[in-house]
């Protein structure tokens, strides 16, 4: 790997934590549900990316399988929330 890609991908990585971080502070201080929800789904977004950078790095296949599950999950309890703050149920 070279030293230029090497960097480029720590600093993805120390932006993608200071982006989780804002979203955690979202998720903490949102004055509505929808902000709350909407911060969830882009802290699993920015996890997801994370995990494809993660891959780059260490060159392993494992990494891409984990963040289609993360997507695969993040979608499912998106939807799951959208429902319940619409309906006040979710089944």
């Amino acid at each position: 790997m070279s030293a230029l890609l090497s960097t480029a991908i720590t600093v993805t990585l120390g932006l993608y934590a200071v982006a989780m971080i804002l979203g955690t502070l979202r998720v903490f201080r949102g004055p509505t549900a929808q902000d709350r929800v909407l911060a969830l789904d882009f802290i699993y977004v920015v996890g997801m990316l994370v995990m494809l950078v993660l891959a780059v790095r260490y060159d392993s296949e494992m990494y891409f399988e984990g963040a289609l599950l993360m997507v695969l999950l993040g979608f499912v309890s998106s939807v799951a929330l959208a429902k319940f703050l619409l309906r006040g149920e979710v089944v």
